[in-house]
């Protein structure tokens, strides 16, 4: 009978923010295992998301989903320009096209100051058509929020991943975790769809089966409420008509549509936010889709000229509540990260550096190479690094990589 492998961390998720942890922890010098259940990294809530960073100007003071946020404002850039990333800081405009919401915007921009966005301003109709000339001139103002970027939302998690792999941590995918228990001398058993595994801490980073698996330890004291945001992606020859990231004056239950540019060059409106009960295969809908098209012609009218190319649906992992689920059981040796909804990707590196603060170690730490690892296409939806395969699960990507070698 084969030994059953020890780590000291098992990570069990594999969106962006395993991906992020694998990477903080490996750079930690401890022994990290990452199971994700799908054949692919970054294959569910991961895969559909808007390939925008926030600063999180508009995050709840005092939670934790503001102090990442914060953190990750210096972060992001680092890691990005260390590995040299595909990112772009183009900003947001919160437009007001109505009165009402004009009114609402000089207490949106006390908030963002109070969450240290500091270069936020008002500007007038004036200076914003100046700066989009391609805007629905019946907007009425807006707020500037510098430092808001678009990125690759794929080739981020992936290369955090693969790097830790190249420094000797396991990556296992179709690796469901099934079940586990704490056995006696403070190691879990864990066991997986791959065979058993063992390790002194575990990581629930699952995103939309957060709760589900949170159950092998605890209770869950939270409820993964899926929520369904679709998009619509235009063609890059309307690149030249947007520059910034146009937001609307949020509600209390959602951020709203956006109309932003990706990294790539194409041009997106979405998300929308409708409640489901299903956890995975996210659908999208003729009719949904005509009205987020509808949308996006009205904030730029001269997008009618240009067709869609492609549409996309991800489910965010919402909760009853706003902020993340950050548990440390240090007695159980169980780490929670849960109810990441739409700030995965911008978070995720905040995130790793407070899941690895919490899981003391005197191990020595590694230096990552800077490099990013060359990227060799081996079909349309497949790349090669360092002789491993990744399939290309976000639509963004699929639309930008064949025509962008350059940028990645």
């Amino acid at each position: 009978m084969s030994s059953v492998p020890v780590y000291d961390v098992a990570i069990i998720g594999g969106g962006a923010v395993g991906c992020a942890i694998v990477h903080e922890l490996t750079g930690r010098g401890l022994k990290t295992v990452l199971c994700e259940q799908n054949s692919q990294l970054v294959q569910e809530a991961s895969a559909g998301n808007s390939g925008i960073v926030h600063t999180g100007f508009d995050a709840t003071p005092s939670t934790i989903e503001h102090q990442c946020l914060e953190d990750a404002r210096i972060l992001n850039k680092t890691i990005y320009n260390k590995y040299n990333l595909p990112f772009e800081e183009r900003g947001a405009l919160l437009v007001a096209w109505n009165q009402d919401q004009m009114s609402k915007l000089p207490s949106l921009l006390k908030s963002a100051h109070n969450n240290g966005v500091t270069g936020a301003r008002l500007i007038s109709r004036a200076d914003l058509l100046r700066r989009e000339p391609h805007l629905n001139p019946a907007a009425l103002g807006a707020m500037i929020i510098p430092g808001e970027l678009v990125v690759d939302p794929w080739l981020i998690p992936i290369t955090l991943a693969h790097k830790a792999w190249m420094q000797g941590s396991m990556i296992m995918r179709d690796c469901k975790v099934l079940g586990g228990h704490l056995e006696t001398g403070s190691h879990w058993l864990l066991e997986t769809s791959r065979g058993p595994i063992k390790s002194r801490v575990v990581i629930n980073c699952t995103g939309l089966q957060g709760d589900l698996v949170e159950a092998i330890n605890q209770p869950s004291p939270f409820e993964i409420h899926p929520r369904k945001g679709q998009f619509a992606v235009f063609d890059q020859s309307a690149a030249n008509l947007l520059h910034s990231i146009i937001l609307p004056v949020p509600t209390e239950r959602t951020k709203g549509v956006l109309v932003f540019p990706s990294v790539y060059g194409n041009i997106v409106v979405g998300p929308t936010a409708e409640d489901q009960t299903a956890r995975e295969n996210p659908q999208v809908h003729p009719k949904v889709i005509d009205e987020l098209v509808a949308y996006a012609h009205f904030v730029l009218p001269q997008l009618a000229e240009h067709p869609v190319v492609a549409t996309y649906a991800g489910l965010r992992p919402a909760t009853q509540t706003k902020d993340y689920h950050f548990i440390v059981d240090r007695d159980r040796g169980w780490v929670t990260v849960g109810g990441i909804r739409s700030t995965g990707l911008s978070a995720c590196l905040a995130i790793a550096r407070r899941v690895a603060n919490a899981i003391p170690t005197s191990k020595p730490h590694i230096t990552y190479p800077e490099q990013r690892p060359e990227i060799r296409r081996i079909a349309d939806d497949t790349v090669e690094m360092d002789g491993v395969s990744y399939h290309l699960t976000h639509p963004l990507i699929r639309l930008g990589f064949p025509n962008k070698m350059a940028k990645l």
